[in-house]
């Protein structure tokens, strides 16, 4: 019901991810039913067996604070969609509405894992040479160093599922890439993943010139970054197809040469996959939740419930808790060396 194309956009979204993946999987749609309903009979899916519509009253809008929102609209169709997924009906909640109703309501209703702090926000991002996951792009703009150490763990089992790499290179966001540069967050957070070398495939740090050169399957940074990269990232593409398209129009010449480039823009659009990966998944939290953009249109929406299939599918948060658990593990044994050191230095004396 969050949709900004209106929730129409989501039915025809949904009845195209039906087509395409004929498996035996479900789709709860949850909103007003006396909405949704005539919506279901005109896109012939009112019968559809792998659909059914759970009413909920209300609707977060966009511009509402997230706090106030989940405590006063109980009934909201975001909220209950994150509840039937606490209670065990549904496997996964994927919405177009407000990101931070979503991420708070999502963190309250269904908590972090076991020995993750805080839930972060993963996203795909194209790249020169391939594809890499861009983590945190907005669920916690402050975190602890440690937190972004659980970040390349969450990155890394995404990457595995949405990229299909089996072995991760990590590398951290920073203003250079020699030792030393970056905030204090970046230095004590470079120093923590050197030292969980056999947990993480940690690569170093890398800067904005090379965030796109394809060196790293997982980038990793704090939330406040990420969600100003990525927003200045859409916001320099949307930009230039104005551009282009303003210059286009400006000649016969001009309309001339980019009817024959065609061809390049073609195979340009398929080097950008900004349909496949439309969804991004709330990581760290005891059930899975996704986020699509709220302008999503049909085919963007098909491509976040595939997205959302994948990871349930491959099991992704259960290789997490593995993974978590390993870190924990590794964090317990550097604890206690770091004790046992001091301990000699202390006898020595």
């Amino acid at each position: 019901m969050g949709s900004d194309l209106g929730p129409e956009e989501i039915i025809i979204g949904i009845k195209k991810a039906l087509s395409e993946d004929k498996s035996d999987f479900g789709i709860i749609v949850v909103g007003g039913e006396e909405t949704i309903t005539p919506m279901l009979l005109r896109h012939n899916l009112i019968r559809e067996p792998r659909v059914r519509v759970y009413n909920a009253s209300e609707v977060i809008g966009m511009d509402e604070k997230p706090i106030q929102a989940i405590k006063t609209k109980k009934d909201s169709s975001m909220m209950r969609a994150i509840e039937i997924v606490k209670l065990g009906t549904a496997d996964a909640v994927l919405s177009c509405g407000n990101t931070g109703a979503l991420m708070a309501g999502g963190t309250i209703k269904l908590r972090t894992m076991r020995g993750i702090e805080r839930p972060a926000l993963g996203t795909v991002i194209p790249g020169k040479t391939k594809n890499f996951i861009f983590i945190d792009v907005g669920a916690s703009p402050d975190p602890k160093p440690e937190s972004l150490v659980d970040n390349a763990i969450l990155g890394a089992n995404y990457a595995r599922i949405a990229l299909g790499v089996k072995n991760p290179r990590v590398g951290l966001l920073s203003n250079g890439t020699e030792d030393g540069k970056g905030n204090m967050l970046v230095q004590t957070a470079h120093r923590l993943f050197k030292a969980q070398e056999g947990v993480i495939n940690y690569g170093g740090l890398l800067e904005g010139f090379n965030l796109f050169d394809g060196h790293f399957d997982v980038v990793v940074c704090d939330g406040f970054t990420g969600n100003v990269v990525l927003k200045s990232l859409e916001s320099s593409v949307r930009m230039f197809k104005e551009i282009i398209k303003e210059e286009v129009c400006k000649s016969w010449l001009s309309k001339a040469g980019m009817f024959l480039a065609m061809g390049a823009f073609r195979r340009m659009k398929k080097r950008l996959p900004v349909d496949k990966f439309s969804g991004a998944p709330l990581l760290g939290l005891n059930g899975l939740v996704v986020k699509a953009h709220g302008s999503s249109n049909r085919r963007q929406i098909a491509g976040a419930i595939e997205i959302t299939l994948r990871c349930l599918r491959k099991k992704m948060n259960d290789r997490i808790a593995e993974d978590v658990a390993n870190l924990a593990s590794a964090r317990e044994q550097n604890k206690i060396a770091a004790e046992r050191a001091e301990s000699n230095l202390s006898g020595g004396k």
